[in-house]
């Protein structure tokens, strides 16, 4: 299979009678253009074109301040899609499932409005490491077996079959992201430091389970390489180098921060004193693999651990 070259370097394809390249722009579409989609925005070069669906007319302003096209639309109204097709030469969706229901309406909505025309060369989904499951702490590659056990990892399974579909009906590049904890200091919540300062508890190191995470602006460039350089139809981990257990990476954030750490308790108490989203974390453990992160998208992490990213750096000097 032929390598594919750097995002920076192949933003227009040629083909005969195509326009000079300065007469042409590539156009990036963003579904859920959130905080990450908003990084991904920065990161990309200046000389695309980029676009991104809203259904919220007050983020109108501040999507057109940071160069992005607002594109009013909803992805639980399907008729509201239609002139997303034929828009975008790759498209990024970011963009959750519903809150309830075994399926993913918003990702099949989505499919079939950029199956009306032109269809994009390539399509990234943003998905979850919960579609693995509970590894009980053995190491998860992208071809291990899903096995959620929540309905909420198993609508995003289902959003990964359509995204799958898609891409080998139309003949679209499509591939899935598979993406655990997302931290940084200047995200909303973006650390433990609010749940440390609640003194929130954490398992006993016996019933302790493995955890991964990836910083946001890593997440971010990640979102970018899949665009250019992802496989067809091919899953990636987008974790970091990390390997800790839960309780450990909250035990070096209060270290970082100067907090006293959280305490221990056993998983036998543990469903009185925590929320059922908190416990549900704490009920699987895996620690996933990143190589076809490194070696095929050729990221280079920025954090290689929450070691690195934790900590708040000062700007550079003017």
């Amino acid at each position: 299979m032929p390598s594919n070259p750097s995002p920076a370097r192949s933003l227009y394809a040629t083909r005969p009678g195509a326009l000079p390249a300065r007469f042409r722009r590539l156009r990036v579409l963003i579904i859920g253009c959130g905080d990450i989609g908003l990084r991904v925005a920065q990161a990309l070069p200046r000389r695309v074109r980029l676009l991104a669906l809203t259904s919220s007319p007050e983020r109108t302003l501040e999507l057109r301040q940071r160069g992005i096209t607002p594109l009013a639309g909803n992805l639980d109204a399907p008729a509201s899609l239609r002139r997303l097709a034929g828009l975008a030469h790759r498209v990024l969706h970011l963009a959750p499932p519903p809150d309830a229901g075994w399926t993913d309406a918003r990702s099949r909505a989505l499919t079939r409005a950029l199956s009306l025309r032109a269809r994009p060369a390539a399509l990234v989904y943003g998905s979850t490491s919960g579609v693995y499951g509970d590894c009980q702490g053995e190491i998860a590659i992208e071809t291990r077996a899903t096995n959620a056990d929540t309905t909420r990892a198993k609508r995003r399974i289902d959003a990964e079959n359509t995204i799958r579909f898609f891409g080998r009906a139309n003949g679209v590049r499509s591939s899935i992201l598979r993406i655990p904890g997302i931290y940084a200091p200047d995200r909303p919540n973006g650390t433990p430091q609010a749940r440390l300062l609640k003194g929130t508890p954490v398992l006993q190191a016996a019933d302790d389970v493995y955890t991964n995470h990836i910083h946001a602006d890593d997440l971010a460039r990640a979102c970018v390489a899949a665009l250019w350089r992802a496989r067809a139809q091919r899953v990636y981990n987008v974790n970091d180098d990390g390997c800790f257990k839960m309780g450990d990476y909250f035990d070096l954030a209060a270290d970082l921060y100067g907090l006293p750490r959280p305490p221990r308790v056993p998983r036998s108490t543990a469903s009185a004193q925590l929320p059922l989203m908190l416990l549900s974390f704490m009920s699987e453990s895996r620690r996933m693999d990143n190589t076809r992160l490194k070696r095929e998208l050729r990221v280079q992490l920025r954090y290689p651990t929450v070691v690195e990213g934790l900590v708040v750096r000062s700007p550079p000097a003017a």
